[in-house]
């Protein structure tokens, strides 16, 4: 999500059609064009999404949106040191004053074993502090050891700094030794499930990862498999949008991998999961201290957007609310890519309203403003979602903006996955994380790769 997040209010834009089966290729798009991560804006004049094949819920408009382009459809439903061959010298016991002989000289050394974490205290093998002497205690030639450095030897199993590869870590995530604060866990995230694949980076412009998603298989009541990929954008002007994004990615999928098995439509299924990570980014606003709301009671509340695919043997279905998007890709690049979700975003809602033309719109400083997100503070929750039938194998694309930014139209995302994206999902995530660092790493990069049709459990990566 750009750093720039704000809300914009929007002029009203037409109503797009009534929710309907799922859609057909050559249907036209009916919503704003998207660009996660930017400034929200007021959605109070967004257009309804035209392919919502479900009631909305109490209170809710149905939404859905087409394809940009269309979809043939006639697809059936830390090694150990070696050991030392040498025995270890017995430690000699520094003298103290009951170690001391009747007439008053020291007394030889106590021999024992060496102290664990130090070099036996030979005369040659010691860190030497300062004389006994310098004390007023006879034996001049008596030396004691110098406790060992945190920084040069670090506490069991502690972290270690990466920069300076001695410093402990503290608990705040900075070295000890060097100052250097340490990558975060969120800095660059991958993970690959059966024939899914996800990566997330946090960029090379923005100093925490705002990005998240979560992916997964299961199988449907007759045993087919089934794919799902979640993406979530936190909102940057919004309070801990990271939170928010890891909270409504969680839900989703949960939702998700719960509904599918039980036999719910996928379609309704995605719908209901963008309501369970509504509920649960709401859920963050109310963890607030109310202090901290007394203090400060214009905070915006946490936010993010969401996009979700759903992948059957023989349907894809998507859902979304805000810029992040979805793309098709046929595997043998025979069809023309296409893009199956339209932005809520003030750019998408001018082209929509037939006020701007798309180069004019999306030139606009307020190209980037979002018009629809999940938080405590939005308008009215409208998610969307659509269905597909495609006529051939392909890879869909699940990706925040801070990809897409780097690769817009259909086109150019099916010239930027590798040709082996459906057998080497995480592998082709990866490359698309690194197109985007390449083209500057302005936003956090974060995408999911999902084949169809849907591969059964235990596939995954070559």
């Amino acid at each position: 999500m750009s750093a720039d997040a704000h809300r914009h209010p929007t002029p009203a834009a037409p109503a797009a059609p009534s929710p309907g089966a799922p859609a057909q290729p050559g249907a036209s798009p009916a919503g704003p064009v998207p660009h996660a991560g930017t400034p929200r804006a007021s959605a109070s004049g967004a257009p309804a999404p035209a392919s919502s094949a479900h009631p909305a819920a109490p209170g809710r408009n149905p939404a859905g949106a087409g394809p940009q382009a269309a979809v043939p459809s006639s697809y059936g439903t830390g090694v150990p040191a070696a050991a030392d061959p040498r025995p270890a010298a017995p430690a000699a016991q520094p003298a103290s004053a009951s170690d001391t002989a009747p007439d008053g000289a020291p007394a030889a050394p106590v021999q024992g074993p060496p102290v664990q974490g130090r070099p036996p205290a030979s005369g040659t093998g010691v860190r030497l502090d300062r004389r006994a002497s310098d004390e007023g205690v006879a034996g001049g030639d008596d030396y004691t050891l110098q406790a060992p450095d945190p920084r040069v030897a670090p506490e069991p199993h502690a972290a270690v700094c990466v920069a300076c590869r001695a410093g402990r870590v503290d608990d705040d995530g900075y070295c000890e030794n060097c100052g250097h604060a340490q990558p975060r866990e969120r800095d660059h995230m991958e993970q690959e499930c059966g024939p899914v694949a996800a990566v997330s980076d946090r960029g090379l412009r923005h100093h925490r990862n705002e990005d998240a998603f979560a992916v997964g298989t299961t199988t449907l009541p007759d045993g087919s498999p089934v794919s799902v990929a979640v993406v979530c954008d936190g909102v940057s002007s919004a309070t801990r949008p990271d939170e928010a994004s890891l909270a409504a990615s969680r839900a989703a999928n949960a939702s998700l991998l719960d509904a599918l098995p039980r036999g719910t439509h996928p379609q309704q299924a995605m719908h209901e999961a963008i309501l369970a990570a509504s509920e649960a980014v709401n859920a963050l606003a109310g963890e607030r201290p109310s202090e901290a709301r007394e203090h400060d009671p214009q905070q915006n509340a946490p936010a993010c957007t969401i996009v979700g695919a759903v992948v059957t043997a023989g349907l894809l279905v998507v859902g979304w609310v805000g810029d992040s998007r979805v793309y098709w890709i046929p595997v043998d690049r025979s069809a023309p890519a296409a893009r199956l979700t339209e932005d809520d975003s003030w750019a998408a809602q001018m082209v929509a309203a037939g006020l701007m033309g798309e180069a004019e719109a999306y030139a606009d400083h307020r190209a980037h403003a979002i018009t629809g997100w999940l938080g405590a503070d939005a308008y009215e929750l409208e998610p969307h979602t659509a269905a597909f039938k495609p006529d051939r194998p392909g890879v869909v694309v699940v990706c925040t903006d801070g990809l897409w930014n780097y690769a817009e139209s259909a086109d150019d995302m099916a010239e930027a996955v590798p040709a082996d994206a459906a057998a080497r999902p995480l592998h082709a995530a990866r490359v698309l994380v690194g197109h985007a660092l390449d083209g500057g790493g302005h936003d956090n990069v974060t995408v999911a790769l999902v084949p169809f049709p849907a591969v059964p459990q235990g596939a995954g990566s070559a």
